[in-house]
């Protein structure tokens, strides 16, 4: 199953959410996306001299479209998560799968391609349902913005995901959809960096001094993203879209665990039921993306 990669990308990212929920008490967020980017580049670049690989691609405008939604789907997720409460904000940027599954029902109707996976998309409903009874999402009307905000975050998130497959499709590597999107982290977060010291000291700055443990946990940030990132690549690459689309709300169960775990979080009879949703749809969909996939005898 190829898909089964986005499980362990899921695994990987919650790692990374770990590291950089303890990063962000001292570090900023344009230096922990610039970090992320940075780290992501050198590793890729290492890949490709090791293996007389190449970063040289025919498709420079849709490396950058992926670099350009996701770096701002990032970005405006922060922002949400400034405004909103935080499962708030991660229940609305977990629409992404939904989005995907509306983009790929919208397009099979506009070119009249009757067959659509119901079976997944059903599944990709309830693990949506299942977040939303773990995080018990609240939104007051003077947050509104953060709730906008958070929606547009989602549907660029769905937007990078297709494009990934797309690159994938196109025959594009996953060190080469890295690295580029890595490079795009990077741009952003000099640029809101420079933006952002400029305004609130009058200089520019893009590093505050590092202590050993900060430095550690910008660079595991990277090195998490990076792995996690070259196996998403690969399961919307290889995998079935809404299979890989769905098996993304592992992460949060994955999140839920090192909370509790780390920082001692109750999780209640509610929230126990929702990751129980979460993973009998995520085992649903996987069982039946093979069931379809088998060839019939005749």
């Amino acid at each position: 199953m190829q898909s089964l990669w986005m499980l362990f990308a899921s695994f990987v990212f919650s790692l990374m959410g770990v590291c950089v929920k303890l990063a962000s008490a001292t570090s900023s967020t344009a230096e922990i996306v610039m970090c992320r980017g940075a780290v992501g580049m050198i590793m890729m670049y290492a890949m490709v001299r090791m293996g007389d690989r190449s970063l040289h691609t025919r498709f420079p405008r849709q490396h950058a479209w992926r670099g350009f939604v996701g770096v701002t789907a990032l970005w405006l997720w922060f922002f949400a998560i400034t405004r909103l409460p935080l499962a708030t904000a991660m229940t609305l940027n977990y629409m992404a799968p939904i989005w995907i599954a509306s983009i790929v029902f919208t397009l099979g109707w506009w070119h009249r391609q009757r067959h659509f996976e119901w079976g997944l998309a059903v599944a990709i409903v309830a693990s949506f349902a299942g977040v939303a009874l773990l995080l018990k999402p609240t939104i007051h009307a003077d947050q509104w913005l953060g709730g906008v905000v958070a929606l547009i975050s989602g549907f660029l998130s769905a937007l990078a995901y297709l494009q990934v497959r797309k690159l994938g499709q196109l025959g594009e590597p996953e060190y080469r959809v890295v690295f580029y999107f890595s490079a795009a982290g990077v741009f952003g977060g000099l640029l809101s960096g420079v933006i952002d010291s400029y305004l609130s000291t009058g200089q520019v700055r893009l590093l505050h001094s590092l202590s050993a443990y900060d430095f550690l946990l910008l660079i595991s940030i990277g090195v998490t993203a990076t792995i996690a990132q070259i196996a998403m690549t690969r399961a919307y690459r290889l995998g079935k879209m809404l299979v890989t689309a769905n098996l993304q709300y592992s992460g949060i169960v994955f999140s839920s665990v090192w909370g509790i775990l780390i920082w001692g979080d109750h999780i209640d009879v509610t929230g126990w039921m929702g990751i129980a949703i979460i993973l009998v749809s995520g085992i649903a969909a996987t069982f039946y993306n093979a069931r379809s996939s088998t060839p019939k005898k005749i």
